[in-house]
């Protein structure tokens, strides 16, 4: 006879792998659209945007370029926030603040922001990432051309992860570097609400390396903060 400890265990075993790892519960290509475009207006909509970018692991060897970037944005276009940069076989990370077409940065170095060129860095100006409509990573979302879907599962949230490619147009408004002419993979995980809890973007986006994988995380928020240019500044 079956003891009732081996029983319970039978029971839990399939609980709790399918609480680790995704399932084939596939979602409609056409449906799977419609819930990013979903995702696209409400961010689009959005007064503030919290926003993250990061390199999965390390960029290659003898890269220049954006390493990461953190923080928050306003529809003005406006972005406040951290920015880590790779150049010269090095790391350096600077508080920077995006208003009006400007970018000042001030790295921990300096007492006061400078204004620079982001191009300069292989990196995008971080306000029009989030807060021009039809630009970054909101315009990113309604160009994905689904591939597959599936259900996985973070903690206690079930998520639906879309695979597909985006133009390299749209990536390179994040990663200046990319091809515009060659698509990109991506992963958009959205929660059961449609609101995007992270994408992760793979492809060469610099010239003669291998391929490096971004993680990107944006949430819509209803408060409208105030972004200005800081009152100490220097020039480029």
């Amino acid at each position: 006879m079956r003891s009732p400890r081996l029983a319970l265990l039978g029971l839990l075993i399939p609980v709790l792998l399918a609480g680790c790892t995704g399932s084939d519960d596939a979602v409609d290509p056409d449906t799977a659209a419609t819930r990013l475009d979903t995702a696209a207006e409400t961010l689009g909509q959005a007064e503030r945007l919290d926003f993250s970018i990061a390199v999965d692991g390390t960029l290659p060897s003898g890269v220049q370029g954006l390493e990461s970037a953190k923080g928050f944005g306003n529809r003005t276009p406006a972005f406040e926030g951290d920015v880590t940069i790779a150049a010269g076989g090095t790391s350096f990370s600077a508080e920077v603040v995006a208003v009006d077409g400007q970018l000042w940065a001030k790295p921990g170095f300096s007492p006061d922001f400078f204004t620079i060129d982001p191009a300069d860095y292989g990196a995008p100006d971080p306000a029009t990432l989030i807060g021009v409509p039809g630009e970054g990573v909101v315009a990113l979302l309604s160009d994905v051309e689904v591939e597959a879907t599936s259900q996985e599962r973070d903690g206690e949230t079930v998520l639906t992860a879309i695979s597909g490619t985006v133009p390299g147009e749209r990536v390179a408004a994040l990663i200046p570097s990319a091809d515009p002419d060659t698509d990109v993979e991506v992963v958009v995980r959205l929660t059961d609400d449609d609101e995007v809890h992270d994408l992760t973007l793979t492809g060469v986006f610099y010239p003669g390396s291998d391929e490096v994988t971004y993680v990107v995380t944006v949430a819509a928020s209803d408060e409208s903060p105030v972004i200005e240019p800081p009152t100490r500044t220097g020039g480029a």
